[in-house]
């Protein structure tokens, strides 16, 4: 979804960084992955082509957050106005 976004906080030695990946466009959604000591965050279409990845070394990844877009929930009521009502 638009705007989801992981943040990854990395131990630089005597420092930490922090780097953001983003939804940029609608349909899209930001996916993780750890594999073989190495954390991948992609982001990716509503095919499922990887549009692109950060790859960090899970050693050094401090904090892994996943910030999803707030979405309306069905009991909130419709997105939009009946017109035959």
């Amino acid at each position: 979804m638009k705007g989801d976004r992981v943040e990854i906080v990395v131990d630089a030695g005597d420092t930490t960084r922090t780097y953001e990946v983003v939804a940029s466009r609608a349909g899209r959604r930001v996916e993780t992955a750890v594999r073989r000591g190495v954390v991948e965050v992609s982001e990716v279409t509503r095919n499922g082509t990887v549009v692109r990845t950060a790859r960090f070394m899970a050693t050094r990844v401090l904090a892994l957050v996943e910030q999803p877009v707030p979405r309306q929930d069905a009991s909130e009521g419709p997105l939009r106005e009946d017109p035959k009502a």
